[in-house]
Formats: C-alpha cells, sequence, structure tokens
C-alpha cells in the first residue's frame, strides 16, 4: 500500500492508518507479543502509520506499545508515531481530576510530549495532534509551543483533530498545520458539507478520518438504523459487482474524496487487516459513489 504526502509541509503517511485506541485496555487487552504481532501485520501490507493518543487505555496504551518497538530501531524507522494531546480524564491514573476538561497550556503540552516519546521508547513524535478544541484555548500559545517542539526536534509535524474549520485557521495562521483528523464515515457525512473538508482542498491537506465504520456501529448486529440498513443493502450489491467486503467499499467511498482522505482502521482481525490490500486499485465508480451518497441521506440529490 503506497505512502502518499499529506499537505504541502512534507509530513508523510501510509494511505491507511492503524488505530491503536483499542489494543489494549479499551478493547483487545493485547500483552507486548499481541502488540509485536499486530505492528508486523500492518507494516507487512505497508500499513506503517500508527495513531495514538495519550489518553488511550486511560493513559496505559502508548507505554504497551512502546515495550513492543523498544530498543527496534529496525522497527521504528519503518513507521510514523503519531499522538494526540490535551484530553484531562477522570480515571484512576488521574486522581486529581474531578471532572474531565481540555488543557493546551504550553506547561501540559510539552509535558505530555516527553511522557509520549517515554512511552512510546522513541526519540520523536512524527506528528502531535491537539485532540480537542478548547474554548478557553490560546492559539499564540499553542503556536509558541509547536514552534520549541520542533525546532527541539521532538516533534517533526503538528495537526488538530475535531476541530471547526474557523478553529482550524485561528491556529494554522500562526503555526503550518499538517491535518485536521475529524470522524467521518457514510453514517456520519457532517464533513463533507460543513467546509472542515472544502478547507482541506483549499489549504492542500489530507484529512485523517477516525471511526469509517461509525465506531463499529455498522458492524454491531445489536444496533439498527433505517439509515443503517439503506447502506447495507447497498453495500451488499455493490459488493457482489465490485467483489470486495463492505468494509471496502466504505472506506472506498472515503477514499474517493479529492481531498485525500486518510481513514483510520482499529481491526485487530488478522484476516481483515490483510484484506485491506483489496483497496489497492479499487476505484469506485461515480454513480456508485453518489449511490451511497443517497442510501446514507435518505434521499436523491437536489
Amino acid at each position: 500500500m503506497e505512502f502518499k504526502q499529506v499537505s504541502k509541509n512534507g509530513f508523510n503517511a501510509s494511505r491507511i492508518i492503524a488505530g491503536v485506541m483499542r489494543w489494549g485496555q479499551w478493547g483487545h487487552n493485547l500483552d507486548t507479543k499481541g502488540y509485536e504481532k499486530l505492528i508486523h501485520e500492518y507494516l507487512n501490507i505497508g500499513i506503517s502509520t500508527f495513531d495514538h493518543a495519550d489518553i488511550y487505555g486511560n493513559y496505559t496504551t502508548e507505554a504497551e506499545f512502546g515495550k513492543a518497538i523498544v530498543n527496534r530501531s529496525d522497527l521504528r524507522n519503518q513507521m510514523q508515531l503519531v499522538s494526540k494531546v490535551g484530553i484531562q480524564m477522570v480515571c484512576e491514573q488521574r486522581p486529581q481530576n474531578k471532572v474531565g476538561f481540555y488543557e493546551l497550556s504550553e506547561d501540559y503540552i510539552t509535558r505530555q510530549v516527553e511522557q509520549s516519546l517515554k512511552n512510546l521508547c522513541t526519540d520523536r513524535l512524527d506528528l502531535l495532534l491537539i485532540h480537542r478544541p478548547s474554548i478557553f484555548m490560546n492559539p499564540n500559545e499553542i503556536a509558541s509551543t509547536f514552534e520549541k517542539l520542533k525546532t527541539s526536534g521532538k516533534v517533526l509535524h503538528f495537526g488538530v483533530s475535531n476541530f471547526t474549520p474557523s478553529q482550524f485557521d485561528a491556529l494554522n495562521q500562526l503555526f503550518p498545520l499538517v491535518t485536521n483528523q475529524v470522524e467521518a464515515s457514510l453514517m456520519h457525512l457532517d464533513p463533507f458539507f460543513d467546509g472542515t473538508f472544502d478547507q482541506a482542498l483549499k489549504h492542500k491537506f489530507s484529512p485523517m478520518v477516525w471511526s469509517p465504520f461509525k465506531g463499529e456501529q455498522y458492524f454491531n448486529p445489536q444496533f439498527e438504523s433505517e439509515t443503517k440498513n439503506r447502506i447495507k443493502n447497498l453495500l451488499l450489491g455493490l459488493g457482489q459487482k465490485y467483489k470486495v467486503s463492505e468494509d471496502l467499499l466504505q472506506l472506498a467511498f472515503l477514499l474517493k474524496h479529492p481531498a485525500g482522505l486518510l481513514p483510520i482502521v482499529g481491526t485487530a482481525n488478522t484476516n481483515r487487516i490483510k484484506n485491506l490490500t483489496k483497496l489497492d486499485g479499487l476505484e469506485l465508480s461515480l454513480q456508485d459513489a453518489f449511490q451511497l451518497l443517497i442510501a446514507a441521506q435518505g434521499h436523491p440529490v437536489p
């Protein structure tokens, strides 16, 4: 699976990104051998970008991942490590927190980056994202912090996550950002219409996309909705036409957007990981892409 340039500022990522959120306490509870196995399975098919956040697994998943690559510069040099910072959770690891909140001061961002580097057993992050925007954030302070981290070599590139276009612009005008990581799927079309992806085209960067299957709701038989049923019925027919699975067709819909969306896939299933290689060469026709859009929206285009 090929690499692609995410933005004019030079950050490179694999076309599909491996999301590690559920590898630890929040899902699969993998041991070190399990992490090693998944890392190799993704790297073996060309997926080399791994998406972390300091909070994953209640602040434990980064360190678990780090144990799998410690003293393995051969592995580290094949991958791009992404992490996110800014969310303060209420959990055992943060006993002082009485409420969940966002902290984006220079001191906090810097301390969390240092902790992420230690956890991941690396000397640099390839990409750091502000995890969530705060109404109290100071873009000037964040930009200054980014500049210091870049100068130190501890972080190579910077971006944001879940930012609105105006919030993105407020920071991007002070410091160049390479991406905005947002939720998007056939069951969550907002970024296609609220200016988020239009902004990406304007500034020539590729958005990262989390939850491309709406938090796995699409695959959960206990979750039912008219929207899901319309999409599923259409995908079953298109699957026969393109001879691929439903998940790949949903990813192909995202990949068709001209902004060069980069879906984050969190599967730990070996067969589903290997199946991702079938995305190479998979191109939805324009009419089929519109059929999916119509099924998702529940009405014809105007």
